[in-house]
């Protein structure tokens, strides 16, 4: 049988396990053009919040009784698709459950030989795209400046803070917790980082960050990015990845205060990774390179089970993850 979780009601506030539903169906047949994936890992991004909701946002919402939507990892069990064949390795869209099928249009096939294939939800995927794209086409870190990252920590955040030192810049992180710190600096090489639960963002900035800030590679937006404004230096670059302190809202709360964006003449600008899908390839080759390198590293947070996922997608929310959150859904026969 097939594991599906479906989406049952429409959060109000934080997402509660009972807005979610776990059921059995039969496996799927592929029909003509078509393929069966199975589940091996599923990516639990906080993009996926705004889908469970019906408010006017830049995609559709995931229809009530309908499987969650999301990233997977799969093996092709059985396919009628001439570009796919038994047992490759794919990277697709299949969503919160077992097993699925795919037209083939949207699936990527990945090699086990050039990297873990579960990074492809992650560093080399739509999570590392983000951070690559939004920091260098508008953050535009040039070497000696120094860049802010939010989520310091996550999957995103991680990648952002490592590239600017690859671009000779200093890198200050914030993240939720002492340890997540600790790993910032110690572990991926930042200058330093901010826990956001315990220290004074205002203070702290100015302390870590002496000559301002030139580019704020915003996850969160909300009180970080308020305080973030008060150090800004002249002609700042704020790539907008995330809005993570207003996922959860039921209100959207007031906006910061601009007076900063107009003195410093400083730019924010919005990021959706899909409009860089022509260039993946650009992204794919610079990363493939700095890893092999050494000069990035890489942290995953493995959930094992698909009952799990609910549980965990809202603790992601929460901050409770450390690395790039995964559903651990199948055996995986790479490793």
């Amino acid at each position: 049988m097939n594991q599906q979780i479906l989406l049952k009601n429409r959060p109000v506030g934080e997402p509660k396990e009972s807005d979610f539903a776990l059921v059995e169906t039969p496996i799927p047949e592929p029909g003509e053009g078509e393929v069966l994936n199975r589940t091996i890992y599923l990516s639990l991004d906080p993009y996926m919040r705004g889908r469970m909701s019906d408010r006017e946002s830049y995609a559709t919402p995931v229809e009530l009784g309908n499987v969650m939507l999301g990233a997977t990892v799969s093996q092709v069990i059985k396919s009628n698709h001439p570009q796919f064949s038994a047992g490759d390795f794919v990277l697709g869209y299949d969503g919160w459950q077992a097993y699925g099928i795919s037209k083939g249009k949207t699936l990527r096939k990945l090699d086990p030989n050039q990297a873990p294939i579960s990074y492809a939800l992650g560093i080399t995927g739509m999570p590392g795209m983000t951070a690559y794209f939004a920091l260098l086409d508008i953050g535009q870190p040039q070497s000696g400046e120094t860049v802010v990252v939010s989520a310091a920590s996550g999957a995103v955040g991680s990648v952002a803070g490592q590239i600017a030192k690859i671009k000779n810049c200093r890198a200050v992180g914030i993240a939720g917790s002492d340890e997540k710190c600790d790993y910032v600096v110690k572990e991926l090489g930042f200058d330093a980082c901010i826990d956001r639960k315990t220290q004074d963002l205002n203070s702290s900035l100015k302390d870590l960050c002496p000559k301002g800030i030139d580019v704020y590679f915003d996850n969160t937006s909300g009180p970080i990015l308020e305080a973030v404004l008060q150090n800004i230096n002249l002609g700042a670059r704020i790539p907008l990845v995330g809005l993570i302190s207003q996922y959860n809202a039921e209100n959207l709360p007031p906006g910061p205060n601009l007076m900063p964006l107009l003195i410093k003449r400083a730019l924010i600008k919005g990021f959706l990774v899909g409009d860089y899908q022509n260039r993946q390839a650009e992204f794919v080759k610079d990363v493939s390179q700095w890893l092999r390198e050494g000069k990035l590293k890489y942290k995953e947070d493995v959930v094992e089970g698909l009952k799990n996922a609910p549980h965990a997608f809202i603790g992601l929310l929460q901050g409770k993850n450390f690395g790039k959150l995964i559903v651990k859904v199948s055996d995986d026969p790479t490793r």
